[in-house]
């Protein structure tokens, strides 16, 4: 079991023995001379020897401070050392936390470019549907979609979460074409039709759909997989225009109804409140909210 005074104590002393002024050793621990002279006495008294020569003008080190300023010295530098190097590994690696449906239909396509403006940062992308956990996941920042105000995070809004439903051209020629109504939906295959979503936009559109009413169909784990399978004709989907603006402007999903339905969810960064300002983590942010606004005008022109 080590037998070491209390750091404080010896904090104050490395760093008065290395200006043998304790006015000096105050000024750069951002304490009054008298506490670093309090420190000074409770080490002392711990020790049982004096560490300091006193004089009206001046203290210097007596020789068992002497001997005990050098050892304590080098083992400040060690520990100076070790931090500096995990402030370096910590600076040169982001990691960002975010669900599949961002990762895959948004992110994963954009990330490379942050990364190539700042080639001195690596980037590792986590992709979970379940809510990180800044306290015991080693991630640095995440994208999560909610309502916001999750005490602890600083939260910025990135997208506004609305949807209607989607298929494939083929699909909807196939199903009534310009013919088809809101109403006619319930029969069709349906992809994820136990959403609540489907049940939100249908009654919104003027359609009441009793539970079990709607026709079964296949489930997905995430709109990035329900957004693919209606590309690829096995059903309607409903899907946020944001992330499949690219396919419905290159014609591989079509939209049949102009109407869009919001539950007020959005896609938020998050970060814990203590780390906003660390350096990687503003150069992502700054990147992310202006990808994130160019893309939104985009859609709007």
């Amino acid at each position: 079991m080590r037998r070491i005074p209390p750091l404080a104590a010896v904090r104050v002393f490395e760093a008065a023995a290395r200006h043998e002024n304790f006015t000096s050793a105050a000024a750069e621990l951002g304490m009054t001379q008298a506490a670093v002279s309090y420190q000074i006495r409770l080490l002392e008294e711990r020790l049982g020897v004096p560490l300091f020569r006193r004089d009206k003008r001046r203290v210097m080190l007596t020789d068992a401070g002497r001997r005990a300023a050098a050892p304590i010295g080098r083992a400040f530098d060690a520990i100076d050392a070790a931090f500096a190097q995990l402030r370096t590994e910590d600076e040169g690696m982001l990691t960002i936390s975010t669900s599949l449906t961002f990762a895959n239909t948004w992110l994963a396509w954009r990330l490379g470019g942050f990364q190539m403006a700042h080639p001195e940062m690596a980037v590792r992308l986590s992709v979970d549907d379940a809510l990180t956990d800044f306290v015991t996941d080693e991630v640095d920042v995440a994208v999560r979609a909610g309502r916001g105000a999750w005490p602890g995070l600083a939260a910025d809004l990135l997208i506004p979460v609305d949807f209607t439903p989607m298929c494939s051209p083929a699909f909807l020629e196939r199903h009534g074409g310009d013919r088809l109504r809101p109403a006619d939906l319930p029969r069709l295959p349906m992809i994820s039709q136990h959403d609540p979503w489907w049940s939100h936009w249908l009654r919104e559109a003027g359609v009441e759909v009793a539970e079990g009413d709607m026709r079964p169909g296949v489930r997905m784990d995430s709109q990035a997989n329900e957004g693919n399978a209606a590309m690829a004709g096995q059903g309607m989907a409903m899907l946020t225009p944001f992330f499949w603006r690219n396919d419905l402007a290159d014609g591989r999903l079509v939209r049949p109804f102009a109407q869009t339905s919001t539950r007020g969810y959005a896609y938020w960064l998050v970060v814990p409140e203590h780390r906003r300002s660390v350096p990687k983590i503003k150069r992502f942010r700054e990147w992310l909210l202006a990808e994130v606004a160019r893309d939104l005008a985009a859609g709007q022109s």
